[in-house]
């Protein structure tokens, strides 16, 4: 059967439109966990690119990325490497992107944050363990060690960023917050702290305590894997 396409042309009923009625189904009928990485890519793009068969589209970022995670994550200049992706489709991956995120971010909100270790894990490896140059945040919490506020402090290289203390604790001071969790993140994949990071995780630590600030924690996220200063016996 041959039907007219919403742009006016002609398409098969069992081919690309098919296709994607069938996706459909399968996504409302059978839940998310059914829909495997290149099919989830398909549908995405297909909602930006409703004119074209993005099943190609979906594997060749797959290809270049190694994973759906690593494709809404990946930088829009990296993105516009893939042939045939232009705006439409990097915004469509981007708006999933950011979606994820604050869904992973309003489930630390939700709760104190010391008692629910392993989603903050899950919600900072989204964040930042696909970064490719080295960002430093700072959770900001309240005597409840709930979330205040969650703010990229500065970037830096692939192996280095700039911190200054002064600023941190100022920061704290103007959200009235109680506490504070220093996270940053290693490009390279391995958190192994360096020589600076612990140096400079000791002058933050003293700043905050002249004004009764805690720093209950300096997680460094790498590639899949984290570590923790005060479970490292580091604080």
């Amino acid at each position: 059967m041959v039907m007219a396409g919403p742009d006016g042309s002609f398409a098969d009923a069992h081919g690309a439109a098919g296709h994607r009625e069938r996706m459909r189904r399968k996504l409302l009928d059978a839940g998310p966990a059914a829909i495997l990485d290149h099919e989830l890519l398909e549908m995405v793009l297909f909602l930006a690119l409703p004119r074209r068969d993005t099943k190609p589209l979906a594997r060749a970022l797959l290809a270049a990325f190694g994973s759906f995670a690593n494709v809404i994550s990946a930088p829009p200049q990296a993105l516009l490497a893939v042939d045939g992706l232009a705006e439409a489709g990097i915004a469509a991956l981007k708006t999933v992107q950011a979606a994820a995120l604050r869904l992973a971010k309003a489930e630390v909100a939700a709760r104190p944050v010391l008692n629910n270790w392993d989603v903050l894990m899950d919600y900072l490896n989204a964040v930042m363990a696909r970064e490719r140059v080295e960002q430093f945040r700072v959770l900001f919490l309240d005597a409840r060690n709930r979330l205040l506020g969650d703010e990229a402090q500065a970037r830096g290289t692939v192996n280095h960023t700039p911190v200054y203390p002064r600023e941190v604790i100022k920061r704290a001071l103007e959200l009235q917050a109680t506490a504070i969790i220093l996270v940053h993140n290693h490009p390279s994949g391995d958190p192994t702290p360096s020589r600076d990071d612990i140096d400079m995780t000791r002058e933050v630590k003293a700043a905050a305590a002249a004004l009764s600030i805690v720093l209950h924690d300096h997680v460094i996220v790498g590639n899949g894997r984290w570590l923790s200063f005060r479970r490292e016996g580091l604080l």
